[in-house]
């Protein structure tokens, strides 16, 4: 039977300035004496994990809105706090793996019984927080306190303890009942094993402490339009850890004069009171090598870089903004419309002014719904905007097999007016970049904050990253809210095409 947890109320800071410099066997005794004394408070945590493990984890942010990656070790640690789900944003080589690790050793240590399972966005990423809690586990320190040997899929403690490794895959996580799921490098999921991650974590008692199910994405974030950014942006009650550089930067010595620094405009001066472990030559190196969307992005950890977008002049800033009816009588109600079944169809509500520009007010985004359902919706939300027309895809007009009828004779039977110029994809979203600014910088198009999945759309809707030469936007979910836009706005000047009404009529 292993020793159980021991409570001990302080760890003296003398104390752990002795194991620190320590390196004889009476150190090692030491250790192995405390590593079982389960802190209580945050200094004894970062007590514990100086003197038990050796690391001195930075404990200071240094910008406004980031974290300190001991900021997330007492998330981790102490069961406290309404919200266990949490999000580590963190720089390249910033130890979010390291950290992780850590996290994961603490939990199998103090919460006998406990299930965890590291998910990584690839099975070496998962490997790697793996080996790094290997490499800890199987210490002189803790090594007796495992049962059996470790392996590369699982670690289990003679406390019942247990850890395993496993690379994302809908099939492996599925079936899944663990207290902490942590997911590394959460950029490389794909949604649909994101999804299924949501429902493998149950609560449950481990020795004395009892322990919430949560699930910690860790992740470095490089892609404006990536699950990670769509977590740091929704957040949907998880709790956000963001660290870069400057947080686990060392200290910069007298030595090295500021004056002619590659790293002065980020860092002014602040490594001079740093206490981390990145080696400023290494960040210097890396600097060099990269350009700056890069470098601002995947090492300072700023919104990464819009370059792939496809509105990349899309700016929330300047294009949400409520609407405010000013004069009813002048300008002109009008939709946009994208088909779908599957796939949503959209439906966007828009006054259209006499000066040209355009305010998005509404939108309508939904599944498995047939057209008569779709027009239902767009009859009851039209009542106190009573539509001019909708521009819809000319692919409108094609007569449904079962139907004998095409969605667009199914609109011109409701009432509604329809324009469906043709138009290619890439005139078309030139056509809305010009409404976003033109080359004079007039902004002509805005969107009301209500349609949010809009918004999200025009922030995410991006051309293939590993296909530069592309010009064919990415069909990931985003595109339907962004083709409805288009429509509408290249039926700004259109006609109705009646002639194909009355032929499929």
């Amino acid at each position: 039977m292993a020793a159980r947890p021991r409570r001990r109320t302080h760890l003296r800071a003398g104390r752990i300035e002795m194991l620190l410099r320590e390196t004889s066997p009476t150190a090692l005794h030491v250790r192995r004496a405390l590593r079982l004394i389960r802190p209580a408070t945050a200094d004894e945590l970062h007590g514990y994990l100086r003197a038990v493990l050796g690391f001195d984890v930075p404990r200071r942010a240094v910008l406004e809105g980031h974290s300190a990656p001991f900021d997330y070790l007492c998330h981790a640690f102490f069961e406290t706090g309404a919200q266990r789900d949490c999000i580590v944003w963190a720089n390249r080589g910033g130890g979010k793996t390291r950290y992780g690790a850590i996290a994961t050793l603490l939990d199998l240590l103090f919460k006998p019984g406990i299930q965890v399972r590291i998910l990584g966005g690839s099975l070496e990423q998962s490997s790697r927080m793996h080996a790094y809690l290997r490499e800890m586990i199987e210490s002189d320190v803790f090594g007796d306190l495992l049962e059996g040997k470790a392996t590369g899929k699982h670690i289990q403690l003679k406390s019942g303890s247990r850890v395993e490794v496993q690379a994302q895959s809908e099939q492996s996580v599925r079936g899944l009942r663990v207290q902490k799921l942590r997911c590394d490098e959460v950029e490389l999921f794909t949604p649909e094993v994101w999804q299924a991650a949501q429902f493998v974590t149950r609560s449950a008692q481990c020795g004395d402490v009892f322990v919430r199910g949560g699930i910690e994405a860790l992740s470095t974030m490089h892609r404006p339009f990536g699950l990670m950014h769509r977590l740091v942006r929704e957040q949907g009650g998880r709790r956000l850890f963001r660290w870069g550089l400057l947080e686990v930067i060392e200290r910069c010595p007298p030595s090295r004069p500021c004056g002619g620094c590659g790293l002065w405009e980020d860092c002014g001066a602040l490594a001079r009171r740093a206490r981390g472990f990145f080696r400023v030559d290494d960040a210097l190196a890396q600097q060099q090598r990269t350009d700056p969307p890069a470098w601002a992005a995947e090492m300072l950890c700023r919104e990464p870089s819009r370059s792939d977008c496809v509105y990349a002049q899309f700016d929330e800033k300047v294009h949400v903004e409520p609407f405010v009816e000013m004069d009813a009588s002048r300008g002109a109600w009008a939709a946009g419309m994208d088909f779908g079944f599957r796939s949503p169809t959209v439906v966007l509500w828009a006054r259209v002014h006499g000066d040209g520009s355009v305010h998005v007010v509404d939108e309508h985004i939904a599944s498995e719904m047939t057209i008569g359902q779709h027009i239902e919706v767009i009859g009851a939300r039209s009542a106190k905007r009573p539509l001019a027309w909708i521009g819809i895809d000319p692919a409108g007009f094609q007569r449904h097999e079962h139907l004998g009828t095409s969605s667009a004779s199914l609109l011109m039977r409701a009432g509604f007016q329809i324009r469906a110029r043709a138009c290619a994809v890439l005139a078309g979203i030139r056509a809305v970049s010009a409404l976003l600014r033109s080359a004079d910088g007039r902004v002509a198009l805005r969107i009301d904050p209500r349609c949010a999945r809009l918004i999200e759309a025009l922030r995410s809707y991006h051309y293939p990253a590993e296909q530069r030469d592309s010009l064919e936007p990415v069909k990931d979910g985003s595109d339907h809210a962004c083709d409805a836009l288009r429509y509408l706005v290249v039926n700004l000047d259109g006609e109705a095409r009646r002639a194909k009404v009355v032929k499929y009529a």
